[in-house]
């Protein structure tokens, strides 16, 4: 084999579109090349060996914001142990500021941007017998979207099976938000709606169910969604899940009547508001229409079964606690079914670089590169929305525990300035002091915690914030309810846990359900 095309994804469920767009663009190389993906669970040690057991004459990297560190070891070790072995690398972390990356150090070379067209003539220039290029960085304009060549049949009956299915219908973003890559396009850019649609059909026929679009803007062209949502709404009945990025303020009629349409858990919509603050908003080149959001998701959630995942970021320049914790309430009134909480990341050619000064931004030189501090955000502060961010997954985003979200909604209201963000901020302090380690916090334990934040509350606030913890996690199939939460349970939940004895450890369960005994 002559050429390997390889990736760090995050995890096994992600399958790389990229690396697909590549090799199907690759013309004459393509028989003698091959794809190989890895996720952040590998070694660098094993994935070189995986990669030399190919014994290939050169090897491409796709790198990412994820993957960066990951890939940089790997390629150390590719380098030292099989120096012959010819290096490319590409992506979205070394298409700027590249000459003092590692990577570019390592690497023979660089191609930055949309790769299809010069990855394929650098094949030509190392493999074969074209021209060989002046630079290390090789630099040319983006390809004509009409001649690239579709990936969607490089999907493998695997993948369909078990991965999520990445895909586009279009590239490039109308807005200029200076947070995001996105915003160094020219223009939007549309592939051929009916080719796409036929290689969609395809991957249905053969079992696909889970379609997420990378476009920037799925509803930027009216037409184009309308008739891709048509397209979908034909095949609904054969149970499909949909992932759409959004602009929540352009929501016309015909949009409206056919979202109405799809069942429950079939649409998702990732609708980036990033702050409610309209002066931060403009500072970063994002002017929004608060009004008709909250109009449009306000429609999205009582008159349709859309699932609505939601993103606010924390470090934008201008925006403290306060203005934050507003927007959060704001949002939050709407009741999305997610809120994300994303922290500032200083991505490579974003043009918010521009405001490091002015604004005091101070970001970790280590991936993935998060805000430490701002003009308006202490480092203290930011550690702060940080465990926000982890708790507010844990309790709201993953649907866990709705009864005891709608609880603290109410008790928020109740009280002075009727803040729901400043009582789930109290709460995460109590839940930090708790649980030092941010991951691997079971429910048991955080159902616990929920509870004591709550012990100085009086006796009516606390059996309806018992009854709703009760309820949610019984619902999760907890077969013990813990003791304190009992004399505040229904009837029919109190019974069950009563009837349940606490569960033994995992290895004497295991092996108290063999009954098989040895004789004497």
């Amino acid at each position: 084999m002559d050429f390997l095309l390889t990736t760090i994804n995050a995890r096994y469920q992600h399958a790389s579109l990229g690396l697909r767009y590549l090799y199907a663009n690759l013309g004459r190389w393509q028989p003698h090349t091959r794809l190989m993906e890895f996720t952040l669970e590998h070694q660098a040690t094993d994935i070189v060996e995986a990669i030399l057991s190919e014994n290939p004459k050169a090897v491409g990297f796709g790198v990412y914001i994820w993957n960066v560190a990951l890939t940089t070891e790997t390629v150390e070790v590719l380098r030292k142990v099989a120096p012959h072995i010819r290096i490319v690398v590409g992506g979205p972390e070394v298409s700027f500021e590249i000459e003092g990356q590692a990577l570019y150090r390592m690497a023979d070379a660089v191609i930055p941007g949309e790769a299809e067209d010069r990855l394929r003539l650098w094949c030509d220039s190392v493999l074969g017998d074209g021209a060989a290029f002046a630079s290390k960085i090789v630099v040319g304009p983006p390809p004509e979207i009409s001649n690239i060549k579709l990936p969607y049949h490089l999907y493998t009956d695997e993948d369909v099976a078990h991965r999520v299915i990445y895909v586009e219908a279009s590239r490039g973003c109308a807005y200029r938000c200076e947070f995001c890559l996105s915003a160094l396009d020219e223009k939007v850019r549309l592939f051929s709606l009916d080719a796409f649609l036929a290689e969609l059909d395809i991957l249905i026929q053969r079992g696909a169910r889970q379609f997420k679009f990378v476009d920037r803007t799925f509803n930027l062209s009216i037409p184009v969604s309308t008739k891709i949502l048509d397209f979908f709404l034909e095949r609904i009945a054969v149970g499909l899940f949909l992932h759409f990025e959004m602009v929540p303020e352009r929501l016309p009629e015909e949009l409206k009547e056919r979202i109405k349409k799809f069942p429950k858990g079939a649409l998702q919509f990732e609708v980036g508001i990033q702050t409610w603050n309209p002066e931060v908003s403009k500072g970063i080149s994002r002017p929004q229409n608060y009004d008709k959001i909250e109009e449009n998701i306000t429609f999205l959630r009582s008159e349709t079964d859309t699932h609505l995942h939601t993103d606010l970021i924390v470090g934008l320049p201008g925006e403290g606690v306060q203005s934050f914790g507003v927007g959060f309430d704001a949002l939050n009134r709407l009741r999305p079914h997610e809120i994300q909480v994303g922290i500032l990341k200083r991505l490579r050619g974003m043009p918010l670089n521009r405001q490091i000064e002015s604004a005091g931004l101070l970001f970790s030189e280590l991936p993935p590169y998060s805000i430490l501090s701002t003009n308006q955000l202490t480092f203290a502060e930011v550690q702060e929305l940080k465990r926000f961010a982890k708790f507010w997954e844990l309790i709201a985003n993953r649907g866990q525990l709705p009864r005891t979200l709608d609880t603290l909604r109410a008790h928020a209201a109740c009280r002075p300035g009727g803040s729901f963000f400043e009582l789930f901020r109290n709460l995460c302090r109590h839940l930090g002091e708790r649980h030092h380690k941010l991951h691997s916090i079971g429910l048991p334990s955080l159902v616990e915690s929920i509870w004591t934040f709550f012990e100085n509350e009086t006796a009516e606030n606390q059996a309806t914030l018992g009854r709703a913890l009760a309820e949610d996690y019984s619902s999760e199939g907890k077969r013990y309810l813990p003791v304190y939460l009992r004399p505040f349970a229904p009837a029919e939940i109190t019974v069950k846990a009563a009837q349940s004895q606490m569960p033994l450890p995992i290895r004497q369960r295991r092996h108290a359900q063999y009954s098989g005994r040895t004789e004497r």
